[in-house]
């Protein structure tokens, strides 16, 4: 059972990273980033703020659980302007960007031929399921099953990564 265990850790690590979007560069392949923090230039109250004006039901999202839920992402995602691709491209700006399109990042066919623009449904949808939302993208993710979770989410992307409304 011992001699199974060091086997079983390589296989779950090479499952973890095996479909993950390729880096583009050498850049791309940095430790995983911290836990993010929120923005600084921004108070708490400019948080509620900017969570009150997003439209249902986003804006009744918890941020603190959409901090949480993003601790499953930020091994491959950073939030911050100006933040480099690490497995999976920057999330800054994400609303309002066409799918596929952070210069630098490495995409899978079929996210480069999306033909979408991303905003809180493409996310939604992505989010619950990435490969059944969009068939063969290399995220290796399995999703968040729970709408709550989700919601809060994509109301904290929006609030963390330079919304501007859809």
């Amino acid at each position: 059972m011992r001699a199974l265990l060091p086997f079983a850790a390589l296989v779950l690590l090479t499952a973890c990273s095996q479909n993950a979007e390729a880096p583009a560069s050498e850049e791309s392949t940095a430790a995983p980033a911290p836990a993010p923090a929120p923005r600084p230039e921004m108070t708490e109250e400019q948080r509620a703020a900017v969570l009150a004006s997003l439209p249902a039901p986003y804006n009744e999202g918890d941020l603190e659980n959409g901090r949480r839920v993003f601790a499953r992402c930020r091994s491959c995602h950073t939030l911050a302007e100006g933040g480099g691709n690490l497995t999976g491209p920057h999330l800054w700006g994400v609303f309002g960007r066409p799918a596929g399109s952070v210069e630098g990042f490495r995409y899978s066919e079929a996210v480069q031929n999306a033909g979408f623009t991303w905003d809180a449904e493409h996310l939604d949808g992505w989010l619950a399921a990435p490969r059944e939302f969009l068939p063969g993208n290399r995220m290796a993710f399995a999703g968040v099953p729970d709408e709550a979770d989700r919601r809060d989410l994509i109301a904290y992307l929006k609030v963390e990564t330079g919304y501007a409304r859809e």
